[in-house]
């Protein structure tokens, strides 16, 4: 009797195997589809899309709730593409007794520090806004985009996990900068062996920094962190810099503060509800910088994430410990071929 291939549904990700040869290897023991479906599916439409599917390769839309598990028996573990879970009820996961896998924070570290500090650098030098209007014949105007130096500035870092402390470290070391630092779960010894001063709130972190850098992870802790209160409190011509998750910034908050002049600058990796069209608010600004979430999009970190991918799947087949695993239920569901 022959045997039929497990499947993989690789869901709404466009970025995996597209520089590797991922796709291909696990097609030597798996059924490999590409799912595209709407970010904000239903999750009982979504179970009823990915039955027949053991394993999904998950970007970071659609979200896969209580009634995905419920409702779809045959996935026996996600696999997100990235380090990020919060669109996977993970309590609700393991109740089903499905195994979820995530990129382990090194892979991609790197590539995510090295876009922050970009991000940083356009912002404060004005890169985008210079290079438009030298389009427009603007070289004249070369005086208003006079700047300071990132070696002079104070940058608060928020959030001190795999990401927050690498940019925290080439701030340190490669620039010179004073760096301070707001995470209530990571010892301040830590912070303070890479030369960085820890701080005990967000508010007292706005009031000190010129430049603010987020990399918390997303709870309902860090919902929309910065907020109205500490925008308000923020040191006036603040620069805003985001490549964690959109959902740490208030939006509104953030276009009064920009209104108001107290932030003089945003750059974006991440934004809520994104993708976003042109009728995006912050658009509107020129001082706003805005990239489509590719602080990860260096072949370097794209070969890694892929990798971690295929080995889980395999590993999982080969019934071998598997890297990155986030929920490893005592009663997980069994791959019925």
């Amino acid at each position: 009797m022959k045997r039929v291939k497990p499947r993989v549904a690789v869901v709404n990700s466009k970025s995996f195997g597209r520089f590797t040869d991922a796709v291909s290897r696990l097609e030597s023991r798996c059924i490999v589809d590409q799912i595209e479906v709407p970010k904000n599916v239903s999750e009982k439409e979504l179970a009823e899309k990915l039955v027949g599917y053991h394993f999904i390769v998950a970007s970071v839309t659609p979200r896969y709730d209580e009634e995905f598990f419920k409702s779809n028996a045959d996935v026996v573990m996600i696999v997100r593409h990235g380090i990020g879970l919060d669109n996977i009820d993970l309590k609700a996961a393991e109740k089903h007794g499905v195994k979820v896998v995530a990129v382990p924070g090194y892979r991609e570290r790197e590539a995510v520090a090295e876009h922050a500090v970009a991000l940083m650098l356009s912002a404060l030098r004005r890169v985008v806004e210079a290079n438009d209007s030298v389009r427009k014949g603007g070289w004249h105007e070369r005086a208003k985009f006079v700047s300071r130096n990132l070696s002079s500035l104070t940058v608060g870092v928020v959030g001190f996990g795999n990401i927050g402390s690498r940019v925290a470290e080439i701030l340190r070391k490669g620039f010179g900068s004073r760096v301070i630092a707001y995470d209530p779960y990571v010892r301040e010894e830590k912070m303070r062996a890479l030369g960085v001063v820890p701080v005990g709130s967000i508010v007292e972190l706005m009031a000190e920094s010129d430049i603010v850098t987020l990399h918390a992870s997303l709870s309902p802790e860090t919902y929309r962190i910065i907020n109205r209160e500490a925008l308000m409190s923020a040191r006036r011509g603040i620069i805003l810099v985001n490549t964690a998750r959109g959902e740490l910034l208030d939006q509104d908050a953030l276009a009064e503060a920009l209104d108001k002049g107290v932030v003089s600058a945003v750059a974006l990796d991440v934004v809520e509800k994104e993708p976003i069209g042109l009728d995006y608010p912050l658009l509107k600004y020129g001082n706003v910088v805005i990239t489509p979430h590719i602080a990860a999009y260096t072949r370097e970190a794209l070969t890694a994430m892929d990798e971690t991918i295929v080995e889980a799947i395999f590993n999982y087949l080969d019934k071998k410990p598997i890297e990155g695993i986030v929920v490893d239920p005592r009663e997980s569901r069994n791959l019925v071929l």
